[in-house]
């Protein structure tokens, strides 16, 4: 008699721990996240740190409609395939509720796929190319910083009013530096005609060969350089260019060289006078920044950089979006999604109907040295919304859901 209380007493215990386990699992939201960690720390750790202090926030304001927020994380490796299979086990065993995140923009969009094919909501935090939205954008993927082309609009503005007439561009080997390229050049040579390009380099990302690269530019002769390296390519190469005398006399614009994660490696060996985007922190003077500023200080006792904001307004929307739809059903995520507006350090934002673009904008200015570090001087915010085309020309350059 007492081995069979035993027995009923243990399937009561399984059956109760069961449905507790399942009203805990009905009580919290997860949200699946992937990202190159491993690969790129000098951005991708600030990028966490940023999604961590908006889980926090969230939870404590209340979760979302009452939920607590759980970020289930994974890393890439800065390999495509390694994405996917995060993406698929993040669906299958985790049961996220929707996927965040990626850097590289090869690896965005093979997430963007595989949501597309799954039929998951993908909310790309990083990755710039400008396929993610357009020449391969879908009903299920969304992104949230500005692309290829909006900071190259935000670039040509200024570089069209150079006197230089020969170019010459240097970009890493693969999706993101050929689209950045591609775009620049576009718009460029749209505003100013009169533009010859003399010279190409394509180094393979994270494996730059910097002294060939910079003779070779050097032979060409150009009058101007479109930079597309970063994080340590960037340093070597501008270290060997510094040594070489290559930017010497020359005017440079440069994508994302005014991040923080880019600029403070290169210390007091940082160009004066380049024209880049980036993320000036410490002259930014608005409420909503100033906001963020001060939460991710206490938190840290760090400076924010770049991805600090990415990664913080990631979960920010991702929240929104869900807490918008009341539903963690794709449909009605994509429905909350479109033409949802909402805050940010850097003002309001809104993620665009038409092709799922965020406008969340950037800030632009040259680069500078103060007290052996490289800062951003003469910087103005670009707000996102500014810096893309017509609903008619997006419509003829995005497949039809």
């Amino acid at each position: 008699m007492r081995a069979k209380n035993y027995f009923v007493g243990a399937a009561f215990a399984l059956l109760a721990g069961g449905i507790a386990s399942s009203a805990m699992a009905q009580a919290e939201i997860k949200i699946g996240e992937i990202n190159s960690y491993s690969l790129l720390p000098a951005f991708t750790e600030p990028y966490r740190k940023g999604w961590q202090l908006a889980v926090e926030e969230i939870n404590a304001s209340g979760g979302i409609n009452g939920k607590k927020l759980v970020v289930v994380s994974k890393d890439d490796g800065g390999k495509p395939a390694d994405a996917q299979t995060a993406a698929n086990e993040l669906v299958s065993s985790e049961g996220v509720a929707m996927l965040a995140g990626t850097f590289l923009s090869n690896i965005g969009l093979a997430v963007s796929d595989f949501a597309n094919q799954k039929k998951v909501f993908f909310l790309a935090a990083e990755p710039l190319t400008d396929a993610v939205t357009w020449s391969k954008g879908n009903k299920y993927t969304f992104r949230l910083r500005p692309s290829n082309y909006m900071q190259a609009a935000m670039l040509v503005e200024a570089a069209s009013k150079l006197p230089a007439k020969r170019w010459a561009t240097i970009a890493p080997n693969y999706e993101y530096g050929q689209s950045a390229v591609a775009v620049f050049k576009k718009l460029m040579s749209e505003k100013r005609p009169d533009i010859q390009w003399v010279d190409e380099q394509w180094p393979p990302q994270g494996k730059i060969d910097a002294g060939p690269v910079v003779q070779a530019v050097a032979q060409a002769n150009p009058e101007a350089i479109l930079n597309v390296t970063f994080g340590a390519d960037l340093v070597k190469l501008v270290r060997e260019g510094n040594t070489r005398g290559l930017f010497k006399g020359r005017e440079v614009v440069s994508f994302l060289t005014g991040e923080p994660e880019y600029l403070d490696p290169l210390k007091d060996e940082t160009p004066e006078g380049w024209i880049v985007t980036g993320y000036p922190w410490y002259s930014i003077k608005t409420p909503e920044h100033d906001a963020f500023l001060k939460a991710y200080q206490a938190k840290y006792n760090d400076y924010p950089r770049l991805g600090s904001i990415v990664g913080y307004q990631t979960i920010k929307s991702a929240a929104a979006i869900l807490a918008k739809a009341g539903s963690t059903d794709p449909e009605k995520l994509i429905a909350a999604a479109e033409g949802l507006s909402l805050g940010s350090p850097f003002g309001e934002i809104t993620f665009r109907k038409i092709d799922h673009q965020s406008t969340l904008g950037a800030y632009v200015g040259k680069t500078s040295v103060k007290d052996g570090k490289g800062i951003m001087v003469d910087s103005s915010y670009k707000k996102g919304a500014d810096y893309l085309p017509s609903d008619a020309e997006v419509e003829k350059l995005r497949p039809k859901d």
